[in-house]
């Protein structure tokens, strides 16, 4: 060939040579660019021959980027007002392009080697240490960087800033470092801590080395995803890194410590291992997304992640259960479709997946297949097969040689899996129902005697739903009975089949713990069976289970399978409900129905309807205490229905906390309030004579960067339009909102009766300079 074609955005190419290594002296080359495919071509005179190596050079000058993605310029205020400039990178997926030429696709793995200059003043950071800095000029500065290990392209990262730092040396010797503005250093040391920690488990977990010397955290004032898992330099949002320990809330905590644990997922599930292509982001991000749990579980078991676990499958089901959803594997070609892969099915539904699989290897199983994937792709690419096989082959290990990984969700006893360890199975055959096919089943149940009718079907919502009868899953089905809690277990391959139970019972469990990525129907008096379980003796199954319940029991009233006084019947029982997982699904299936019905129904049904979820939760509501005590469960529970309180106006909160906002707007904002009351204090004083003003007030100040998102929330329940639409136009300037802020106050501005009109207007007026942005 004569020509070279690398990918290039937005760059002004003024020079272009190549030089063979045999010494035939430099060619210059022609330059020719293809902006719709974001390509250059340079052409040479002579043909390049095939097995000769050549060194390409390129001179070319760009404009830092002014969106979120390139090499992109951010900026920041101190302490005193002062405005600071800093530039940084985010270059997945497709964006390396735009900072310098190159082949910018996964399968593309390449060393780099970088040289940056700089003022003085600032400070430079990349993948790899600083080897020397040349001093060019008296007023500039040349940093270069160590040499990368082999890697893809959209993991290259450097920064240019004024930041400090702190730092710690891992068991292994790995340098830890978090970097983040000046007068937030204070806020970094938890995140150091939490990542000391989860790197040791990691390299203990996969037994590979993480093979760089440094890993460096950085806080960006100005970051459009939560977290950028770079290799050597993660980079995240400020909300997502930096803990304030005397403002920050428990869900912050918990919140910073799982991103955490994900980006550093990443540096083996990614980086070291990464995807041949784009449409098997998932395993990138559904590993990513599951280890958070796998980790975080064993070095701070007191956040009791396997609590929420439950709630990102629910969520993704929701949308998984659309026409419009795709398989976690789809075929994509150009950027807006790589761009569009970056959604809750390749993140949650994948790490639901994986958990499934895990429940039915078992954990020894599951690990042993990763350790061999991870060790035997290390700086390649894979796809979808090469994982699964990977796991076929631990399927066939000797028990013996398998260690567990510490990880439990379930309560309930454990049982033999179906198949024998040691006997290979063909996971690939089980999985590939999971991936490359959108959607899930519905199982429905009948129990007739000792006989269990099963049968499997796509479950979909809306009513012009296409027939879903090509659909098959491999269904790892799990039960417990009335008369037994050892899970059974048994793998639905057909349509339909029959479980034989030794016995009759009295009711019937699928789907134990929730564990599986499938909803369960129980025909004829299954239901009620259930239902009278759960009002005589709840805690008879795990609150995962009753948290699955809670959750399938409205699924089927959307498909019509279930009428809705079914679902409310079965959530009379949460009156006496204590634990986080039911009593958040409660609240997450019955607060929809009282908003549609708050928009469309003038009889007052709503006001009724708002009554009885108070109701049912107002003795728990009576018990929280006021303060930040208790467990990571027990903070989150208080978060939640004490703003769920306020929000709806129960007078009791109400009362409560416009006494403490009163208290704390005397005081001028320096009245420390309880981390995890602060929503609902504010949001109740919003409603109050001059409260919004003083919020939006204490909101722009640097004081109260921890209190921002619920200071947000509680200015985007104001009842007043104007208020309302003046909130989005400050996003969409990036003014007294940050621009990526915006998406967030779109949503709360829509859930807000005053304006689900106004968002939906706002987002189609701007939809071009939303998606510039």
């Amino acid at each position: 060939t004569s020509a070279v074609v690398l990918h290039a955005k937005r760059l002004h190419i003024t020079e272009a040579a190549i030089e063979a290594s045999s010494g035939h002296g430099v060619q210059g080359l022609q330059v020719l660019e293809h902006q719709p495919l974001e390509q250059v071509a340079l052409l040479a005179d002579k043909p390049l021959q095939a097995g000769h190596s050549y060194t390409l050079s390129i001179q070319y000058s760009a404009n830092l980027s002014e969106t979120f993605h390139g090499f992109y310029k951010s900026t920041y205020r101190t302490r005193e007002g002062d405005l600071r400039v800093l530039a940084a990178t985010q270059f997945e997926p497709t964006a390396a392009r735009m900072a310098f030429p190159c082949f910018d696709e996964p399968a593309f793995k390449a060393t780099f080697s970088i040289k940056i200059r700089r003022e003085p003043k600032h400070l430079a950071l990349s993948n790899m240490p600083i080897v020397k800095s040349v001093a060019v000029t008296p007023w500039l500065v040349e940093d270069h960087f160590d040499t990368t290990v082999k890697m893809s392209t959209y993991l290259v990262a450097f920064i240019v800033s004024d930041f400090k730092s702190i730092s710690k040396i891992t068991g292994r010797g790995v340098k830890v470092s978090v970097y983040t503005v000046p007068d937030k250093i204070s806020q970094a040391g938890y995140a150091l801590d939490a990542a000391v920690k989860l790197l040791d488990f990691y390299e203990d977990y996969f037994s590979i080395p993480y093979p760089l010397p440094k890993q460096g955290k950085a806080a960006i004032p100005d970051f459009q995803s939560g977290a950028m898992e770079n290799w050597g330099l993660t980079t995240y949002r400020e909300s997502t890194l930096l803990y304030d320990p005397e403002k920050s809330s428990a869900s912050s905590k918990l919140g910073i410590t799982m991103i955490i644990a994900h980006e550093l997922a990443h540096q083996w599930f990614g980086n070291l291992v990464t995807m041949e292509w784009w449409n098997d982001l998932w395993l990138n991000e559904g590993f990513a997304k599951f280890m958070e749990f796998i980790s975080v579980s064993i070095t701070h078991p007191e956040l009791r992640v396997e609590d929420y676990f439950l709630g990102k499958c629910f969520d993704v089901m929701e949308l998984d259960a659309l026409n419009s959803s795709h398989p976690i594997s789809t075929p994509v070609e150009d950027p807006i479709q790589i761009l569009e892969m970056f959604d809750s099915v390749s993140y949650d539904k994948g790490s639901c997946i994986l958990n499934m699989l895990r429940d039915y290897l078992t954990a020894d199983v599951f690990k042993a297949g990763l350790v061999q994937y991870l060790q035997k792709y290390s700086y390649q690419n894979t796809r979808n097969e090469d994982l699964w096989n990977s796991m076929t082959t631990a399927t066939g290990t000797d028990k013996n040689e398998l260690q567990g990984d510490g990880f439990c969700r379930s309560q309930q006893s454990p049982s033999q899996a179906h198949w024998t360890k040691g006997e290979a199975l063909d996971v690939r055959a089980v999985m590939d129902t999971w991936t490359l096919q959108k959607g899930f089943p519905l199982v429905t149940v009948t129990v007739r005697g000792r006989n269990v009718h099963l049968q499997q079907e796509r479950y979909m919502v809306g009513a012009d739903s296409p027939s879903s009868t090509g659909s098959l899953w491999h269904i790892p089905l799990t039960y417990i009975t009335s008369t037994s809690d050892a899970v059974q277990r048994f793998l639905m391959t057909t349509k339909a089949d029959v479980i034989i139970l030794p016995e009759e019972v009295e009711w019937i469990k699928f789907n134990v713990g929730m564990n599986g990525y499938y909803i369960v129907h129980y025909e004829g008096d299954g239901w009620d069976r259930l239902i009278d379980l759960l009002r005589e003796n709840h805690t008879a199954i795990s609150s995962s289970d009753r948290a699955s319940l809670v959750n399938n029991v409205f699924q089927l009233v959307r498909i019509k399978k279930l009428s809705i006084s079914k679902a409310l019947d079965l959530t009379l029982y949460l009156k006496h409900e204590r634990q986080i997982m039911p009593v958040l699904q409660g609240l997450k299936e019955l607060i929809p129905i009282y908003r549609l019905m708050e928009r469309r129904d003038p009889d007052g049904t709503e006001t009724r309807l708002k009554e009885h979820i108070v109701a049912l939760f107002k003795d728990l509501i009576d018990l929280q205490s006021w303060s930040d005590d208790g467990s990571m469960s027990e903070r989150l529970l208080r978060h939640s229905l004490l703003l769920f309180a306020c929000v709806h106006q129960y007078p009791a909160c109400m009362d409560k906390a416009q006494r403490y906002f009163t208290e704390w707007r005397n005081s001028n904002g320096t009245l420390s309030l309880p981390a995890d009351v602060k929503a609902a204090v504010y949001t109740a004083g919003a409603r109050m004579s001059g409260g919004w003003d003083f919020l939006l007030v204490k909101h722009q100040l640097h004081t109260f960067s921890a209190d921002r998102e619920d200071m947000e929330l509680a200015l985007s329940l104001s009842g007043s339009k104007d208020k309302l639409q003046w909130l989005m136009d400050q996003g969409l300037h990036g003014d007294a909102i940050r621009t990526q802020d915006l998406p967030y106050i779109i949503v709360l501005v829509a859930k807000n009766p005053s304006g689900h009109h106004l968002a939906w207007t706002f987002l189609k007026e701007n939809w071009e300079k939303i998606i510039d942005k």
